[in-house]
């Protein structure tokens, strides 16, 4: 599974890059208004951190299929060919996703909230289809098993497209999908740290460390002790 950043906070990207093994970075017009600042100075900014092979998911705004194909050739003129162009799953997007997919853009298709959604943007050319995991809970469903489902009838009818999970509450969700071999999961800030932080484990490391001060002295490691 692909770990990906969900956010378009520049200083989080910087920590999370710096420590965590993650491979690209999504977001969307809310994350992009929640950053305060002009949409391609914080893109363009993230890509230099990211590095131009990374994964960059960027959505478009327009209703329209033309004019989500527009923006999409001015997003990728920006933000380097190598940036997935988010394409909410409606029957606009899906003729928008047609079209794309000819001419050899990455499209993740956003949006999801059912299995046949996920199909269709499959069989319209997305590389992704990004099902949404709390919201779909939210609305009294099942997320977990919703993006089980989709997974293995992308699996189930040959199709190449990956499922990248996205709206998650907490790391158990995250686990779950890793254990099912979901291809990629986008994950908010908060929760990717919560991914390894463990009070129990904090613990077990200042142990070891007060019990090797014990034998060796106080700020001793193996390199001078």
């Amino acid at each position: 599974m692909k770990f990906i950043i969900d956010d378009a906070n520049v200083e989080a990207i910087k920590a999370l890059y710096e420590y965590f093994p993650v491979e690209g970075v999504t977001t969307n017009p809310s994350i992009l208004a929640k950053s305060g600042r002009q949409p391609y100075d914080v893109l363009k900014e993230i890509r230099g951190i990211i590095g131009q092979d990374a994964d960059l998911h960027v959505q478009v705004v327009s209703k329209k299929a033309e004019n989500m194909i527009t923006e999409a050739a001015k997003m990728r003129a920006e933000l380097g060919e190598n940036t997935f162009i988010k394409v909410p799953t409606t029957r606009e997007g899906l003729k928008a996703m047609k079209a794309l997919a000819a001419d050899g853009v990455k499209i993740t298709a956003t949006a999801i909230y059912t299995p046949m959604q996920a199909f269709l943007a499959a069989k319209a050319g997305a590389a992704y289809a990004a099902p949404y995991v709390n919201r779909i809970d939210n609305l009294g469903a099942d997320g977990i098993a919703t993006v089980k489902k989709i997974h293995d009838i992308f699996k189930n009818n040959g199709l190449k497209t990956e499922v990248l999970a996205a709206s998650f509450k907490n790391s158990q969700q995250v686990q779950e999908l890793c254990a099912y071999g979901i291809g990629a999961a986008t994950i908010a800030s908060d929760v990717m740290e919560g991914l390894i932080k463990n009070d129990s484990v904090v613990a077990a490391v200042e142990a070891f460390t007060k019990d090797f001060e014990g034998l060796c002295g106080e700020g001793k490691t193996m390199e001078n002790c």
